[in-house]
């Protein structure tokens, strides 16, 4: 299931969009203001952002600077009343993928949600790896011959980042980003674990190391 952190200090509005969002089978954290959104984002990982611009503390506009600023990749859509050019333009420098203005018609919402993601190699149908597995992308659930593996998030996390750089290298940087939240601890050990565990299930010539850069999948 896609996450999606939403800053919007008007709570009506942002209860609006966390029910309608539900129902599309995304799972959707609240901030109301800057300070909070940016708590939650060091808790957790996103898929993508939906801010907000004039909200309390810390603004969309400069949280998002903040964040990019810090290597956050996550995608980022705003939704705002502001119809003046220079502002829109600051948005984009800031780092923002798409906008919305207010009012927001839903369903564009939702089309463009899923059109920003695929372009950040999102899937949202079923991936057949071979024969007996496959990986559902919204449930980030990995099935052999119909019967879910139960492997644990990370793993599964994993798994979801090599299918989407398919034949492309995955750097350790990458694994880092997708696997661990700002305040999580990691080891290289810890990394290890998680590749040899996706080996056992797709088998070890599935995974080549690139050696001091990280690893390549091929299927």
């Amino acid at each position: 299931m896609f996450k999606i952190l939403v800053l919007e200090d008007d709570k009506l509005f942002a209860s609006t969009l966390e029910d309608f969002l539900n129902e599309e089978g995304f799972a959707v954290d609240l901030a109301f203001n800057g300070e909070q959104c940016l708590d939650l984002n060091y808790e957790n990982k996103y898929d993508l952002y939906i801010f907000d611009i004039n909200v309390p503390k810390i603004s969309g506009l400069e949280l998002l600077k903040q964040l990019k600023n810090a290597g956050d990749e996550t995608p980022a859509i705003f939704l705002t009343s502001y119809k003046d050019k220079d502002t829109l333009q600051q948005a984009f420098l800031n780092g923002c993928d798409d906008y919305l203005k207010k009012p927001v018609d839903l369903d564009e919402l939702i089309l463009r949600i899923k059109a920003l993601l695929k372009r950040n190699k999102k899937q949202f149908e079923i991936v057949n790896i071979n024969s007996t597995l496959s990986f559902n992308p919204e449930t980030k659930r990995v099935y052999e011959n119909g019967i879910d593996l139960n492997l644990s998030t990370k793993v599964s996390e994993l798994l979801e980042l090599f299918i989407e750089n398919r034949g492309l290298i995955v750097t350790k940087e990458m694994i880092i980003s997708k696997l661990w939240s700002v305040n999580e601890d990691y080891s290289e050990g810890s990394i290890r674990v998680y590749i040899n565990h996706i080996k056992k299930i797709l088998g070890k010539e599935s995974i080549l190391n690139i050696k001091g850069i990280g690893y390549k999948i091929e299927f």
